[in-house]
């Protein structure tokens, strides 16, 4: 991985570099998501390792009322932040006023061809809801390589027509060497701008060389709010021609044969925090702590609890567009805090939690970050 240079001080992280000269070969690494057992000890940081100490935590937070409705009165006054379940002093507080740079990213593989009609023709609503008048957007795409097709601008007509004109590309989903080109280019956004990536593509990784936990904590560390909508594959072999048709699964990608456990759905969103059997909140804390390790199972999901961002999946074609437009609403919608972690400097996986003084609200932003060990 390409070492970077963060655009704000934060918790400490190990430079790619230094990490990638210590990892084992790809043979002996830890397949996930798998359930750490108790007592074993977070990843170690090599001797010669590069860090970097931070001092701020930006918290994107979302807040619904009973009816899901979107909440957009409250004060400074009314939020309170912990870190490690220590309180800490809003020193910022905003509310959508920042501009948005976002990396918009696509997968153009052969798998999702019968889609990309549907997502060609979202592209005004990417430009309308997302990026709006002073926000501006770079486009990526990605199947057995990632490419660059269009810079930051803050030209609609131009971002429109990039998605419009979107062409299949080669096999392969490369979807964690996109999230991390992605980062990367927003590392280099300036400060004063909120940093979004927004994928539209299938939950599934097939021949990156980056590991999403790697991807996840340069992603926490720069501030990068991670949104994604997933493409249905079922949806795809339905409108493939015949002679591309392959039978179809058991169950629908991303679900389980086995039923859940009690009193859990089987398919929810990020927000109820499951999918399927799996705990999402230990999933990505796993996934952070293991950076170098593999993980399989729901990484659009794992991406936007990590980060704070939602997973919309879609089944028909027209619920790209819906997708899409969630996105760029909440977006418009979301309160960002500003925090100096004090009290609270012990390595390993930290837990944010964010609560309002106000009953009957939900509150929900991304669950903590990892800091090296010194």
């Amino acid at each position: 991985m390409t070492l970077r240079r963060p655009f704000l001080a934060g918790f400490s992280l190990l430079a790619a570099l230094a990490v990638s000269a210590t990892l084992p070969a790809r043979a002996q690494e830890t397949q996930g998501p798998i359930t750490p057992q108790s007592g074993t000890p977070l990843q170690n940081a090599p001797e010669n390792a590069i860090r970097v100490r931070v001092a701020l935590v930006n918290v994107p937070v979302t807040v619904r009322n009973g009816n899901q409705e979107l909440v957009l009165d409250l004060k400074k006054d009314n939020f309170h932040v912990f870190d490690n379940g220590v309180r800490q002093t809003i020193e910022s507080f905003d509310l959508s006023g920042e501009p948005l740079s976002a990396v918009l990213v696509f997968e153009t593989s052969p798998r999702i061809a019968p889609l990309l009609p549907a997502v060609r023709k979202s592209a005004i609503v990417f430009t309308q809801t997302v990026i709006g008048p002073s926000g501006d957007a770079a486009i990526l795409s990605y199947n057995d390589t990632v490419d660059r097709l269009l810079g930051f601008t803050a030209d609609h007509d131009k971002i429109e027509k990039t998605i419009a004109n979107l062409k299949v590309g080669r096999g392969g989903t490369h979807l964690y060497d996109a999230l991390s080109k992605a980062v990367g280019m927003l590392e280099n956004r300036k400060p004063s701008r909120r940093r979004v990536i927004i994928v539209v593509g299938e939950a599934r990784d097939a021949g990156s060389e980056e590991k999403l936990g790697e991807v996840l904590r340069e992603a926490q560390i720069s501030n990068i709010v991670i949104y994604t909508v997933g493409l249905s594959t079922t949806a795809a072999e339905l409108r493939a021609p015949p002679s591309q048709s392959r039978p179809l699964p058991a169950t629908p990608p991303g679900t389980f044969g086995a039923p859940p456990f009690p009193g859990t759905a089987q398919t929810p969103t990020s927000e109820q925090q499951y999918a399927g059997n799996i705990d999402l909140l230990a999933l990505v804390e796993w996934t952070v702590e293991h950076a170098t390790s593999v993980v399989k199972d729901h990484p659009l999901e794992v991406a936007t609890v990590a980060t704070g961002g939602t997973y919309q999946p879609t089944f028909r074609d027209r619920s790209i567009e819906n997708a899409v437009d969630a996105i760029g609403g909440e977006l418009n919608a979301q309160y960002t805090l500003t925090y100096r972690p004090t009290k609270s400097d012990a390595p390993g996986y930290h837990k944010i939690k964010v609560t309002v003084d106000r009953p009957g609200l939900t509150v929900r932003t991304r669950p903590g970050y990892y800091l090296s060990p010194k």
